[in-house]
């Protein structure tokens, strides 16, 4: 097999300080790639921030041979986050892969959570990428290729009790990965999610003990390397904890035409066993897939 090479290729991972991020940047440098180390330096809720996180793994990595830079820009700050490209630009000459990684939690049940807590975690996860991807994009466009990976969870894909700040913006990650997968397909760039399982800070007032000593870290950073590769796909949601590694879908089942009448309502209620029915469901190219088949059962139905 060939060896997944990055030399010659420049890098961002935010929150990069330590935790996954830390491995991301690591594995990415020892591949060859130059990289900078994004990373606010705050506290798992956000709070507070210093520099001193991202410098440690950038003297980590040089002290290894590999090049690298410290940026302490928080993602929630655009012109940060565009000085930041900027900031590997100047220094390399392009930019080739963004990984964002960088998040926080806010955990609380839905009906005592704070709005401005909810608003928050938005900001950093969802827009935190939208920043990093709308202030890459021009460069990549321009060099034809990139590689946009996005950190999205079990959480997001499928719920979690006490995570509905964390779980909203997760899926919404996917949603920004779809489109901009199929935007970014003619300039060369692939859009890919990543959805970790892993002992980390973030985790480990979560998860038991003995499960955590199961999920290390590393296990992950495999699936990120694949992500972030010239030979990645495009518009994958890969999964990756403990050495194991899988696919999530968001599929479309092949549906049942009921056309409209005053009994539609409870046809569908007698019908809804058969309308969410695994069997021939498919993985949509694009949102036009729903329509597509919608359309396609109601004139076959005339």
């Amino acid at each position: 097999m060939d060896r997944i090479d990055f030399t010659g290729r420049v890098a961002i991972v935010t929150g990069a300080g330590g935790g996954l991020g830390r491995l991301h940047a690591l594995a990415l440098a020892e591949r060859g790639a130059k990289v900078v180390v994004n990373d606010l330096g705050g506290a798992v809720d956000g709070s507070g921030g210093s520099a001193s996180a991202a410098q440690q793994v950038v003297d980590e990595i040089k002290a290894k041979g590999g090049e690298a830079v410290a940026n302490g820009a928080s993602v929630t700050d655009f012109a940060a986050v565009q000085a930041m490209v900027q900031q590997a630009v100047d220094q390399w000459g392009r930019v080739d892969v963004v990984v964002n990684n960088a998040g926080i939690l806010r955990d609380k049940s839905f009906a005592k959570m704070e709005l401005a807590d909810f608003r928050l975690v938005l900001d950093v996860h969802l827009m935190g990428a939208v920043h990093l991807a709308k202030a890459a994009w021009p460069h990549m466009v321009a060099q034809k290729y990139g590689r946009v990976v996005v950190t999205t969870s079990s959480t997001g894909l499928y719920g979690n009790f006490g995570q509905a700040n964390y779980g909203a913006a997760k899926l919404a990650l996917v949603g920004l990965m779809q489109t901009l997968a199929i935007e970014g397909a003619r300039h060369g760039i692939h859009v890919n999610a990543l959805a970790p399982t892993a002992a980390t800070r973030m985790t480990e007032g979560v998860m038991p003990p003995e499960v955590l000593a199961a999920l290390k870290p590393e296990a992950v950073v495999p699936a990120m390397l694949v992500l972030a590769s010239e030979q990645a796909p495009t518009r994958a949601i890969l999964c990756a904890g403990a050495g194991t590694y899988e696919a999530a879908h968001i599929t479309l089942t092949r549906g049942l035409h009921l056309g409209l009448a005053p009994d539609t309502p409870e046809r569908l209620l007698a019908a809804l066993a058969q309308v969410t029915d695994g069997a021939g469901q498919s993985v949509p190219q694009s949102g036009a897939a729903q329509a597509d088949n919608e359309v396609t059962q109601a004139l076959a139905a005339r």
